[in-house]
Parts: structure tokens; sequence; C-alpha cells
């Protein structure tokens, strides 16, 4: 919680007061105006990056809680040939370093020429994750096979069981996923530092790094602007801490 706490109180100080000495855990007075001013900055449009930032990460996480559940689904309850096999490899997948499938990605990408664009960013992610596909088939296992074959006696098929039964009663588990998700997609700085160019399509996380690279860096209003960049995750955080801690609650129980 310090560096937390630190970073807030730093951006209600002058640069002066940050690099005081004794250290000074309370500002002389409040400055609330760095808030503003850090949205205003020359070269750092803070409401456009938010806009990339919650869209990046939006779609990244809708994409990645529809395709996880999906195959975890057909891990779980589905039999066809190949099954166990096609699981182990595709568990055998977090083996592999990410930084090892840039350079081929990018290859790729570059050869469809859609570099400069979030697609690069988007689609390898909405394409699932396997630790996320592995916690969404334990899920689906621990349901009772009579759910499905109740509903299959009243005529309904795969997808319908899967849309409407199951889906509903693994809520927790694709809150866990949602979550983790946006988190991971909101602090992504690698990526687009790969595939964008133009500081427009910046998300926050390198739009703070390309803040800190203009001219001298004013560190009261770099920590005014992370606060704020910050602020979306907490919000987020209190509103589905209910279904992130029970889910991760009942991960611990899955068998």
């Amino acid at each position: 919680m310090v560096p937390f706490y630190w970073m807030v109180i730093s951006a209600l100080k002058d640069n002066t007061e940050i690099f005081a000495r004794p250290i000074q855990w309370w500002p002389r007075s409040m400055r609330w105006e760095n808030f503003g001013t850090a949205m205003n900055y020359p070269g750092f449009p803070f409401l456009r990056l938010l806009w990339n930032s919650v869209y990046y990460s939006g779609t990244v996480t809708v994409g990645t809680v529809i395709s996880c559940a999906a195959v975890g689904y057909g891990f779980a309850r589905l039999r066809f040939p190949g099954r166990d096999l096609l699981f182990i490899l595709t568990v055998a997948t977090l083996m592999i370093p990410p930084i090892v499938t840039f350079i081929p990605t990018y290859v790729i990408f570059k050869n469809v020429n859609l570099l400069g664009t979030y697609a690069p960013l988007i689609i390898p992610n909405c394409l699932g994750n396997a630790f996320f596909i592995f916690l969404m088939r334990q899920f689906f296992k621990g349901l009772p096979w009579e759910l499905s074959e109740a509903a299959k006696v009243d005529g309904a098929g795969e997808l319908r069981i899967f849309w409407q039964i199951m889906l509903p009663l693994v809520r927790s588990a694709l809150m866990v996923v949602a979550v983790f998700t946006f988190l991971y997609t909101w602090h992504d700085f690698f990526g687009p530092l790969i595939y964008l160019s133009d500081v427009s399509q910046y998300p926050l996380s390198l739009g703070l790094f390309a803040f800190r690279a203009q001219r001298t860096t004013e560190w009261a209003l770099l920590m005014a602007a992370s606060t704020l960049a910050t602020a979306p995750l907490v919000v987020l955080f209190f509103f589905t801490q209910r279904y992130f801690l029970g889910g991760i609650a009942m991960t611990g129980i899955k068998g």
C-alpha cells in the first residue's frame, strides 16, 4: 500500500515537496489543480488515451471470456476423438514464454498490413488463454451431468445448454477471467509499444511513458496522471470484488 499511497500523495504536491528531505508524508497544501493540469498537458491527450485503454481492454476482455468459456466447455463437456491430447497440448503452451511468439506474430501482421492498428493486439488475445481455458474447464467439469442430460431430453441443443444453463452457473469463474484479463490488458506496455506508432492510438500505459519522456519530467503531474489511470481499476475492483473473491475461493477447491 505504501507505493500506492506515495503515488496519490505525490499527485497533490509540487516537485520540490516530492524530493524534500526528510520525506514529507503529507503535503503542506493540497494541489488539486495537478489533476486538471495533467489532463490538459500539451502532447498528452489524456481523455483520448483513456478511451484507447477502455476500448483495448474491454474488447480483449469480452473476446477472452467468450473464447475461453467456449473452449473450456468443449474440453469439459463434449466427447470427441483426441480431446484429452488436445487439452494437454493447450496447457503445454503455458511453458512457452510469450516473448518467443512476438517476432513471428509481428511478421504475420506486417505481411497483412495491420501494423499501426489494434488488430495485432486484439485478435491473438481473443483467441483464448491456456490458463483461463484450464480454469473454465475445471469449473465446467464440476457441474452435474444431469443438468445437460435433462436439457437434452427437453430438446435443447448443445449451444443452448452452454449459453442458457452452463454459463450462468460459472458466473464467478467468468468474472475472475474478466477481471484478470482487464487488469493485464490495461497495464499492457510491450504490445502497444511494438505495434502502435501514433500517439493518438496509445493506451494510458504507453501514454504515461511518453509523458515522462517529454522534456523535463514533471513528477507531480506524472503522479497525478498515474493516479487518474489507476482510478478505473479501483472502481472496477469495488464493483466486482464479490464475484472476484468468490471465484478465487471456488478455484481453490476445484478438482
